[in-house]
């Protein structure tokens, strides 16, 4: 929720009065309550019980419908558990589309209040949860005339689908496709957060105008990155410190990568420190960095800032994804820290794209073993001369802090609901659909 939080604290300045409306016992991952205190005080938050369960419940539950999933599968694909039984069955269409579906009664009547009570001109709803996506169409049926904005930071029918929902019956395909369509037909403009992912989505819809849908990337914020470059120190033993920062779940899942490691020269290994700071989502994935041995150490989570701090004090970042489509929010950290990139990523992704195009680290496929290995015998031969290697387009990455693309955010807002009165809730956004270049 970074991009929320990011949103929250920039856009009062752009001359937005902005309400927030969230749950007060929302489960997660982990909590950083550090980062409210950046959001200015005129933020009006608004805050509601939900019946979400809790974070480990809802796994153990997707554990027992799912099963496990093969660990040379592509993000999202689960390995076939056999036909479920009585209790599976029940329990797989109960939560749908998403496990936070039951938010969305007590959602639906804040939401309507507030639009009246505050005389709100916009509403930006982002997701996931993806069963946020119900709520535009009530809000349409309520407000004909409002301005409604989906923000979509993950896209959810081709790559995110079977990972937030605890089914993959036709039933929840069927009624994420159905949620999904209705949302967009009744939204004044659709958001995305890559190129790819914002091409998906429009091609799911060509009955509708080009311009519903736009992009605004995620970005960085400068002022937690703030003077971290380069110090230059040196690691005890000569160790080259590779960080991961962020979750290994599906899409991240090392196997690959640990064979690529395992198949190095003893020597080349034994230069190596790969320290993973982050929940791990399954024991398996666990299992499998634990090969490593003394090449691997795995942190946990930490707040945002220590997190920060950590990956400044490594030589590479390092970024996993089998994803095509999605660029998760750490690739913004890596390139605002100037930190270069050791990247396995799905070969034709954006994220292959926007490395390249900033010159922001080294990549190689990651379901290739040979390539992956490659990556670490030339960071291991280039050793102390890797700032001589490396030199990332800085005046291009600048255009992907968070004050910058909330300036580009309101601009488009600002644009929808300045013709609500004009135009009605069909209105078509103005073109900002072109990556920032």
């Amino acid at each position: 929720m970074l991009r929320a939080a990011s949103l929250a604290r920039y856009l009062p300045a752009e001359n937005i009065r902005l309400d927030v409306l969230t749950t007060r016992n929302a489960s997660a991952v982990g909590t950083d309550s550090t980062l409210l205190n950046e959001i200015p005080a005129e933020v009006q938050i608004h805050r509601t019980v939900t019946l979400d369960l809790p974070f480990g419940l809802k796994k153990w539950i997707k554990k027992l419908i799912v099963g496990r999933r093969s660990p040379n599968s592509s993000a999202g694909v689960a390995a076939p558990t056999g036909k479920p039984n009585l209790l599976k069955r029940a329990l797989q269409d109960l939560l749908l589309p998403d496990p936070q579906v039951t938010w969305l009664p007590v959602l639906s009547r804040a939401a309507k209040q507030l639009v009246t009570s505050r005389n709100i001109d916009l509403v930006l709803i982002t997701v996931p949860p993806f069963s946020s996506v119900l709520l535009v169409e009530k809000l349409r049926k309520k407000f004909p005339r409002l301005s409604i904005v989906v923000d979509f930071r993950d896209e959810w029918l081709s790559t995110t689908l079977d990972l937030v929902s605890f089914s993959r019956s036709k039933r929840a395909i069927r009624l994420a496709r159905d949620s999904e369509t209705a949302a967009v037909a009744n939204a004044t403009c659709v958001v995305a957060v890559t190129e790819a992912a914002r091409r998906e989505i429009r091609h799911r819809y060509p009955q509708e105008p080009d311009s519903k849908f736009q992009l605004i990337s995620n970005g960085f914020d400068s002022t937690r990155l703030r003077n971290f470059l380069p110090s230059g120190k040196r690691h005890p033993g000569d160790k080259i410190v590779v960080t991961y920062v962020g979750t290994i779940y599906g899409s991240t899942e090392p196997t690959t990568l640990v064979q690529a490691l395992l198949s190095l020269p003893a020597e080349v290994k034994a230069r190596f420190i790969l320290r993973f700071i982050g929940r791990i989502e399954e024991p398996r994935f666990r299992d499998t960095l634990l090969q490593l041995g003394d090449m691997v150490d795995l942190q946990g989570f930490m707040p945002q800032r220590e997190a920060l701090a950590a990956m400044n004090e490594a030589d590479y970042a390092l970024l996993l994804t089998h994803d095509p489509l999605n660029i998760s929010a750490k690739f913004y950290d890596y390139i605002g820290a100037g930190k270069p990139i050791i990247a396995t990523v799905h070969p034709e992704g954006d994220v292959r794209r926007l490395l390249e195009e900033l010159r922001a680290g080294w990549w190689a496929s990651s379901r290739d073993v040979e390539g992956i290995r490659r990556l670490f015998l030339d960071a291991a031969a280039r050793g102390e001369t890797l700032y001589e290697d490396f030199h990332p387009n800085i005046e291009l990455i600048a255009q992907y802090e968070r004050k910058v693309l909330a300036k580009r955010y309101a601009g488009l807002l600002h644009s929808i609901a300045g013709r609500r009165d004009k135009a009605g809730p069909s209105l078509p956004a103005p073109d900002l659909a072109e990556e920032v270049s």
